[in-house]
């Protein structure tokens, strides 16, 4: 079966290069309408029916803003202005015939159209295509002028740049059709301070203080026992410390590194970026304190194959404590926020972003800029999600081995390339962090000063290095050891890997590059692979193929850490439960390649975060446990104990002679 589907994805790209290198002129009738013209009417491509992603967005959207809504609660902290404003941009480079903006406010809506041959789509106003984009932007700000004087719209532009305000009370709202407009919505400033967001900060920040700040006296231990000092194969697990980090990290560096910091700084500007590593600094600690308990609580059947994570720490360790059932609800809890959890974080916002590198750098190359494939986004998740169930059959085994190759390989790529523009620019360094310290604490020109910026970074962060919010303890359960502070210390690394140095890293590029000035709030991994383009002109293909290993390496850990979730629920050798996970997590990979960005964020960001409500309750009524255990085995440790107790394990693990 994946085989065919991989076959008719081929299909279909092949088809696609066949129709660039054609005359498209002379679309098929049963997909055209008539366009207008002044003239007389030309038959040309327009749409009468919705394409696959319309449908894909009119139906998902509703649920996955429902979502958001409810997990992002929480109060106003800034009153909102009367006036709502916002900006779009034109890109030269990205703008084609028929692209379109739709400008909607009360219950009324316009269309603007990008026309170059004389024909519109009905019902839509021509914006003729100037000779550069600052004419086009002129004649799209005379046109938003004249047709929107009743929703008192009031258009600026310089150059390229439109800024618009509006009442409020109308309550605008724009949107695209083609990739020739970058668009930053309409805001009144008023700010949501949402409790999710505090529940995780204050954690970190109390597991930091509980545990001594083990993030700083604990790294060096952790770098020890990642070399393999401490490892012997005869102990109960299934993969080695490193292949545990690397499967774990495969689930938290990716995208949340590269497209994730790239919304926050066009979000909450440069300033985020300081959250994000502080915040990434303390998530150390709750990583450390939740994959502990991973390894104390987990289970391993007569066939060697490891259940761990929240589920089993919140139900059996509370059980100890005599809150057998709170345990049992809080486990269930989390279970199916996790499984949600890796539909939005590990599965949608990868796919999505993938998709997009491709369509935006890969297709126009090898297809040219005016591919029947643009749009298209379906073939490219259709193959993704084909060679993704090729993987997911082996099980953690299978997907240890694959990220254990791919993590180390992707990250020094993407590394090797940020350190080659950082050091190319290195004169430009040191005010490139004065304006990350200026915006975290006075930012201008961002929604909700200071708050937004906060806001942003923490969210941004926790994207990216999931401390807290019970993931990594799924796959850190799987570690061969003993000893579950060891695996907790290595846990502790992720943190830093991939928010203090892998997002400062990518930080530093867009700053340096100052596309975080020259654009707005296009789609993420497009703001890094333009950043990087401004230096390394052929990097945008490479990064797409980093991207690629990113998004792929991420899917398939959070498959793993959804399927065990699932399997906690439903019954751990239940053979049609486990299949029907696999089936529904490759189908919804290719509704996320098709689904728009901002939905996709809102969605994957709500799933991952709402994780952390049961996890992190059961993490405060456990850490005193951790605490106890983390003495003792750093007072082995000074001793030597701990090193003796090693040794003569693999001694009596040798056969007798």
């Amino acid at each position: 079966m994946v085989l065919r589907i991989v076959s008719a994805a081929l299909l279909a790209l092949a088809v696609g290069w066949q129709a660039s290198a054609q005359d498209t002129t002379t679309p098929s009738p049963a997909n055209t309408a008539t366009r207008t013209t002044s003239t007389e009417p030309v038959t040309a491509p327009c749409p009468t029916d919705p394409t696959v992603s319309d449908r894909i967005n009119a139906n998902v959207s509703p649920f996955t803003d429902a979502v958001y809504n409810l997990v992002f609660w929480g109060p106003t902290v800034r009153q909102g202005r009367d006036t709502a404003s916002g900006r779009l941009w034109i890109e030269p480079d990205r703008l084609r015939e028929g692209d379109a903006l739709t400008l909607a406010w009360d219950d009324r809506t316009t269309t603007f159209e990008i026309d170059r041959d004389g024909a519109v789509c009905p019902g839509s106003v021509a914006i003729a295509m100037g000779a550069d984009a600052e004419a086009t932007a002129a004649n799209l700000a005379a046109a938003l002028g004249d047709r929107t004087a009743t929703a008192d719209l009031v258009v600026r532009r310089e150059a390229r740049q439109l800024t618009l305000s509006a009442p409020t009370a109308n309550r605008p709202t724009l949107s695209t059709e083609g990739n020739g407009f970058t668009v930053e919505q309409l805001d009144d400033g008023s700010v949501r301070l949402p409790f999710i967001v505090v529940w995780l900060f204050v954690g970190a920040l109390f597991f930091t203080l509980r545990m001594n700040f083990i993030s700083a006296r604990g790294f060096k231990q952790s770098l020890r026992i990642v070399s393999g000092k401490y490892d012997n194969p005869d102990d109960p697990g299934q993969v080695t410390h490193f292949q545990a980090l690397t499967a774990a990290l495969s689930g938290t560096v990716g995208l949340g590194n590269i497209a994730g910091v790239a919304v926050a700084i066009s979000v909450g500007g440069p300033g985020a970026t300081f959250w994000m590593i502080l915040v990434g600094l303390l998530a150390m600690s709750s990583k450390f304190t939740e994959c502990t308990l991973g390894i104390k609580y987990r289970k391993i059947d007569d066939d060697g194959v490891v259940s761990g994570g929240p589920m089993y720490y919140l139900r059996y360790g509370l059980e100890r404590r005599g809150f057998g059932r709170t345990g049992q609800a809080l486990a269930a809890v989390f279970a199916v926020l996790c499984v949600s959890a890796s539909f939005g974080a590990g599965n949608m916002f990868q796919v999505n972003q993938a998709t997009s590198q491709m369509m935006d750098v890969v297709v126009p190359a090898l297809f040219g800029p005016d591919s029947a494939l643009n749009g298209m986004n379906w073939v490219i998740g259709l193959i993704y999600a084909a060679v993704l169930g090729l993987v997911v059959i082996g099980g953690i085994r299978s997907i240890a081995k694959v990220t254990s190759r791919l993590v180390p390989l992707m990250a020094a790529i993407y590394v090797t390339a940020a350190l080659v523009v950082i050091f190319g620019n290195l004169d430009q360094v040191p005010a490139a962090f004065n304006t990350i310290l200026a915006g975290a604490f006075s930012p201008e020109g961002v929604t909700g000063g200071f708050i937004g910026v906060l806001i942003q970074g923490m969210r941004r962060a926790t994207f990216s290095n999931e401390g807290g919010v019970g993931s990594a303890p799924i796959a850190h359960s799987a570690a061969k050891t003993t000893e579950p502070i060891a695996e907790g210390l290595v846990a502790l690394v992720e943190p830093f890997i991939d928010t203090v140095v892998v997002c400062t890293l990518t930080a530093l590029v867009i700053i340096i590059t100052n596309q975080h000035i020259s654009t707005g709030e296009i789609d993420g991994i497009t703001l890094t692979s333009e950043a990087f383009g401004t230096v390394i002109g052929w990097f945008p293909y490479i990064l797409s193929v980093a991207v690629l290993l990113f998004a792929f390496s991420t899917s398939l850990t959070w498959f793993y850490y959804g399927e065990r979730a699932f399997l906690y629920l439903m019954g751990s050798d239940n053979r049609a439960a486990e299949l029907g996970f696999k089936l529904v997590y490759v189908l919804v990979l290719v509704i996320g390649s098709s689904m728009q960005l901002s939905a996709v964020v809102d969605f994957a960001d709500a799933t991952l975060l709402a994780m952390a409500f049961p996890n992190l309750i059961g993490l405060y009524w456990m850490s005193g446990e951790v605490k106890r255990m983390l003495d003792d085995y750093m007072r082995r440790v000074r001793t030597g104990e701990l090193l003796e107790e090693k040794q003569r394990r693999a001694a009596e693990s040798q056969p007798a002679e």
